[in-house]
């Protein structure tokens, strides 16, 4: 461009200013590598809306493409998720099954699923517990019907089960805390076990949950487990269940859904209304909580000789996000 000739030299000729030269950048450029951090965040913005551009084109192609072809459009492809990509687990419970059938009809659960017994429980905290789980405890009561809550103060566990034994009680659950939150759940099936210790967290009482409903009528509720699939699964779907009476009162139209995902076990309990014959409404009345199991224990509680069926170790067992346990 030293004789005048190109576009520079052109504006230089005609007395304006040289126009700037479009900058092409490699192609292993990245942004990251822009010093200034307004111009690096510029750019990336620009690259993100660039990229969503693409993506809706892209959709939108394929919309129409769907559109033309017809009857003969390729099914929709499912997209991946670790939920979908699971590595199967060769204890998943077959319900044709006659073994699992014969442990279903002699396990510590039977006489329940057998109506032999109604559920009783007891719900209890850990020595002097604080504002937020007493409250806890009292809402998780009117959840659960036929339950009682005791405050303990310096009772040993082990002292506690004989005397619930003894008052025909049928499942013990202690609330544990640290720093005023709760964040451990046991429960232990009387009289024989087993029992389950849980790490609880995401703990919301009512009047943190917004457009929360009015508070819980005495119905039965319905019981929804979803996901327990795998035979420790099952074992700790059958416990939730034994919580709960047989015959639920649809009237009071409430209820308590377990939900396990990735092996979290999600809690929520709700209220519907039918709206129309196709369209339901649902109302979440509380508390809301997240279980992590973290031990499985034959026969009732006990820290010290307790036999373990399951426990959960993080170091060997979760070495594979796509492995799960229930």
């Amino acid at each position: 461009a030293g004789d005048g000739s190109g576009p520079v030299g052109a504006a230089a000729e005609d007395g304006g200013l040289p126009a700037p030269e479009r900058v092409l950048f490699p192609p292993t450029f990245s942004v990251s590598e822009i010093k200034n951090k307004q111009r690096r965040h510029f750019m990336f913005l620009r690259w993100k809306q660039q990229q969503r551009k693409e993506k809706l084109a892209a959709k939108k192609k394929r919309r129409k493409e769907r559109e033309a072809l017809g009857d003969k459009a390729p099914p929709k492809a499912v997209p991946k998720t670790i939920e979908n990509q699971r590595v199967y687990d060769e204890t998943t419970v077959d319900p044709n099954d006659e073994e699992v059938a014969f442990d279903e009809a002699t396990d510590e659960f039977a006489p329940y699923f057998n109506r032999q017994t109604v559920p009783k429980i007891l719900i209890t905290t850990s020595d002097r517990p604080r504002g937020r789980t007493v409250r806890f405890c009292e809402q998780l009561s009117t959840v659960i019907p036929n339950s009682h809550v005791y405050y303990r103060r310096g009772l040993a566990l082990k002292r506690i089960i004989p005397q619930c034994i003894a008052r025909d009680f049928t499942d013990l659950i202690v609330i544990n805390e640290d720093r005023k939150i709760p964040n451990g759940l046991v429960l232990s099936h009387l009289p024989d076990g087993p029992t389950a210790h849980f790490r609880m967290s995401s703990v919301r009482l009512r009047k943190e949950i917004k457009r929360t409903g009015k508070e819980p009528t005495e119905h039965v509720p319905e019981v929804i487990l979803n996901n327990f699939t795998t035979r420790l699964g099952h074992s700790v779907g059958r416990m939730f269940a034994s919580l709960f009476p047989h015959d639920p009162q649809f009237i009071g139209r409430q209820v308590a859904t377990f939900h396990n995902q990735r092996d979290y076990i999600f809690f929520r309990f709700h209220r519907y209304i039918f709206k129309s014959e196709k369209k339901v409404g649902i109302q979440e009345l509380g508390p809301r909580f997240t279980l992590k199991l973290r031990s499985l224990q034959k026969g009732t509680f006990d820290s010290k000789f307790g036999e373990y069926e399951w426990i959960h170790k993080r170091r060997e067992m979760d070495t594979s996000r796509r492995k799960f346990h229930l």
